[in-house]
C-alpha cells in the first residue's frame, strides 16, 4: 500500500493538470464544431461530443491502469509490445476497415481502433529498450541499422494502407537520435532531401541539375578558402556539358539537355575525387559523394511522388507549392479553415457562434481541423492559449526527460516528446495552410478514441516511469 501511495505522491501533478486542461477544452470544441440545436446536451451519446465525452472516460481509466503497473514492465515488456504491435499493422490490411481510401481500421462493435496511433508507443518503448541496453553506441553501422530497421518496418506497413500522414510522425525520433549522440550532419542530411524533394517538383531536371552543381562548388570554395576551386569547378562542368553537346551534334543523336548537365557534372566529379586522393581536399569528397547522391534521389523523386502518393495527395502537394489551383476541391478545406480562424479577428465571435463551424463549411471540424474551431471562436488569445499550453506541456516533458537516471526513461520521455511536438505543428501548420493537408490529429484535441487513448498512454507511461525515479533515489 505503502508503495502505490507513493506512485500517487511522486507523480508530475503540474504535467497531468495540463493533459486535463487540454483533454476538456479539446472536447468544448468538438461540442462547438459539430453543435446541433436538436441535440444540445454535451452528454449526448448520440453526437460526437457525447461519444468523445465515454473516450475521454476510458482514456482516465486507462491512465489510472498504466500509472498504477510497476514501472519495470514497460522495458521489459517492450520488444513483445513492438512485436504484437507489428502483426496489427499487417492484420488491419487484410482484415480492417477503409475509412477514405485507407484500410488502417479495425472496427470492434460501436469502436474503431487504428493501430498505426499505437504504433508509436511501441516504436517509442523499443527504440528506448534497444538504445539503453550496455554498451550501446549509436554511431556503428550495426545500430543505426538496427534502429532504422525498427521505425522502418512500421512505417512501410502503414505506407501500405496508405496513410502518409502516420508515416511521417516516424521521423520524430530523428529528433530523439540526435539527443542521443546522432552526428547533426545526418539530420542536415535529412533536411538537405527535404528541400531537394521539394525543388524537384518546383523546378525542371536541368535547372536542379544547376542548382545542385552551383551548391557544390560553392561549398568546397568556401570549406577551402579557395575562389580558384569555384571557377575551375564551372569551368568543368561547363566544358564537359558543351563536349557531350558537341558528341551528340557530330553523332546527329540529339541528347537532352539534362543528360548533357549530367554528364559535365559526373565526369569532373570523378576527376576531382581522384584528384583529392593525392592531393586531400578538404570535405571534396563528402560534397562529391552528396552530388551523386543527390542526383540519383533527383531522378526517384516523380516516380515516388506519382507511384507512391494518392491523387489527391499530389493535389494538396501542388496545390501549397503554387502549381495548381482548385479552390473548390482540393483547396477547399484549406480555405474555409484560414477563413475560419482568420475571422475570429483578436477575441473570437464567442463560444457556439462560429458561423463557419456552426454551418459546416470546413470539412472534418471536429477531427483534423478541430483548431479552426478555436481559432473562429476564441480568436487569436484562445489560439495562443492553446499553443502555449501544449508549449508548456512540451517544456515540462523536457525538463521530466533531462531528469531521469535510468537511460531508458530519458530515451521514452524525448520520444514522447518529440511524436507530440510533431503532431502539433503538423496540425497546426496544415490547418493555417502552411503545411499540405496529411490527415494528422492534434493531440487530446480531435475527436476519436485511437488518438485520445494512444497519446494519454504514450504520456502516462512517461509520468509513471518518472514517478519511479523519485522512489528510487530515495
Amino acid at each position: 500500500m505503502k508503495r502505490r501511495i507513493n506512485i500517487w505522491k511522486n507523480l508530475d501533478w503540474t504535467t497531468v493538470i495540463v493533459y486535463v486542461v487540454l483533454v476538456l477544452l479539446g472536447w468544448l470544441n468538438i461540442y462547438a464544431a459539430v453543435y446541433n440545436d436538436e441535440h444540445q446536451s454535451i452528454f449526448d451519446f448520440t453526437q460526437r461530443y457525447g461519444k468523445q465525452m465515454m473516450w475521454i472516460v476510458a482514456a482516465f481509466f486507462l491512465a489510472l491502469c498504466v500509472t498504477a503497473i510497476d514501472s519495470n514492465f514497460y522495458p521489459t515488456f517492450a520488444y513483445i509490445i513492438y512485436a504484437c504491435s507489428i502483426l496489427l499493422l499487417a492484420a488491419v490490411l487484410f482484415f480492417g476497415k477503409e475509412v477514405n481510401g485507407a484500410r488502417a481500421w479495425f472496427e470492434v462493435g460501436p469502436v474503431s481502433l487504428q493501430p498505426a496511433e499505437f504504433m508509436k508507443l511501441a516504436c517509442s518503448l523499443t527504440l528506448a529498450r534497444f538504445m539503453s541496453s550496455p554498451n550501446f553506441k549509436i554511431n556503428t553501422t550495426q545500430n543505426l541499422l538496427v534502429i532504422s530497421a525498427i521505425l522502418a518496418v512500421p512505417a512501410a506497413l502503414i505506407l501500405l494502407q496508405p496513410d502518409m500522414g502516420s508515416v511521417l510522425v516516424f521521423s520524430a525520433f530523428l529528433f530523439v537520435l540526435y539527443r542521443e549522440g546522432l552526428p547533426g550532419l545526418v539530420l542536415f542530411f535529412v533536411f538537405l532531401v527535404a528541400i531537394l524533394f521539394v525543388l524537384a517538383l518546383l523546378y525542371a531536371q536541368a535547372t536542379l541539375l544547376i542548382i545542385i552543381a552551383s551548391g557544390a562548388v560553392i561549398g568546397i570554395s568556401v570549406a577551402n578558402q579557395r575562389v580558384g576551386y569555384f571557377i575551375i569547378g564551372v569551368l568543368s562542368i561547363v566544358f564537359v556539358s558543351f563536349m557531350a553537346w558537341s558528341t551528340g551534334r557530330l553523332l546527329n543523336f540529339s541528347i537532352p539537355f539534362y543528360t548533357q548537365l549530367s554528364v559535365g557534372i559526373i565526369i569532373p566529379s570523378v576527376v576531382f575525387l581522384v584528384y583529392s586522393f593525392f592531393r586531400r581536399i578538404q570535405y571534396l569528397t563528402a560534397i562529391i559523394l552528396m552530388v551523386f547522391g543527390s542526383i540519383v534521389f533527383t531522378y526517384t523523386v516523380d516516380y515516388f511522388f506519382h507511384k507512391m502518393l494518392a491523387d489527391h495527395q499530389q493535389k494538396r502537394v501542388n496545390i501549397l507549392l503554387g502549381k495548381e489551383s482548385d479552390p473548390l476541391g482540393a483547396e477547399y478545406n484549406v480555405n474555409q479553415s484560414k477563413i475560419a480562424i482568420g475571422s475570429g479577428g483578436f477575441a473570437g465571435k464567442g463560444f457556439l457562434q462560429g458561423t463557419q463551424t456552426k454551418f459546416n463549411f470546413v470539412p472534418e471540424q471536429s477531427t483534423d481541423f478541430i483548431f479552426c474551431t478555436v481559432g473562429e471562436e476564441w480568436g487569436f488569445l484562445g489560439s495562443i492559449t492553446v499553443l502555449g499550453l501544449f508549449g508548456l506541456l512540451l517544456i515540462r516533458l523536457i525538463r521530466i526527460a533531462e531528469r531521469q537516471r535510468s537511460v531508458f526513461n530519458r530515451i521514452y520521455g524525448y520520444s514522447v516528446t518529440s511524436v507530440l511536438f510533431l503532431h502539433v505543428a503538423i496540425n497546426v501548420g496544415m490547418t493555417i495552410g502552411l503545411l499540405p493537408v496529411i490527415g494528422i490529429p492534434l493531440p487530446f484535441f480531435s475527436y476519436g478514441g485511437s488518438s485520445l487513448w494512444s497519446f494519454t498512454v504514450l504520456l502516462f507511461i512517461f509520468l509513471r516511469l518518472d514517478s519511479a525515479r523519485l522512489e528510487k533515489s530515495r
